[in-house]
């Protein structure tokens, strides 16, 4: 048996000192691979720390199938990783969704948010004319039947409606420029 196999068997059995001869044997190359997923040398240190954790647990279920070095490299690399997803989701969940709207399908999700919220907005005569004609295609007569006006209170109602949207838009857009701005 091996001086490694020794000072592993050991540490399988909980000694302290065999847990950190090996934490000084491999420290520097746990650090280095995680170092070189995570980019910056705090996070590096964080990770490489919950590697540790994660090997030490998991050190009973080693049976040495590979070297030691290679199924610490393993799990040094899941941490990583694993700490890479996690870091990306919480930003992700920070992030305001107007800094997520760069890509075409992004930006076309927030207009419809925002087209949604201002429909929402209008008052139920305006929201009811405005929906029935500008997204269902109904006429004015159509919809002055529905409703029970006349079908030229169904155009200035339809005119006023959307004149309430271009406000309310623009009164979004002009609250979300405010809020980058005070970000920036």
């Amino acid at each position: 048996m091996t001086d490694e196999q020794d000072l592993i068997q050991q540490a399988q059995q909980g000694d302290g000192g065999a847990i950190q001869a090996l934490y000084r044997r491999y420290a520097d190359r746990v650090y280095s691979v995680v170092r070189r997923l995570a980019g910056d040398d705090a996070l590096a240190e964080d990770w490489a720390q919950e590697a540790w954790v994660r090997a030490i647990t998991a050190l009973p279920n080693f049976r040495g199938e590979a070297q030691f070095g290679t199924w610490l490299h393993r799990i040094a690399v899941n941490s990583a990783l694993g700490g890479r997803r996690s870091r990306e989701r919480r930003v992700a969940r920070e992030t305001p969704i107007e800094e997520i709207a760069t890509q075409p399908e992004a930006e076309r999700a927030l207009l419809r948010l925002r087209l949604e919220r201002a429909i929402e907005a209008l008052p139920e005569r305006m929201r009811q004319i405005l929906v029935l004609h500008d997204i269902e295609g109904y006429t004015h007569v159509e919809i002055g039947i529905q409703l029970g006006i006349a079908p030229g209170t169904c155009k200035s109602q339809l005119f006023k409606a959307r004149a309430r949207m271009r406000e309310l838009l623009r009164t979004r857009s002009e609250r979300i420029e405010e809020s980058e701005t005070c970000n920036t």
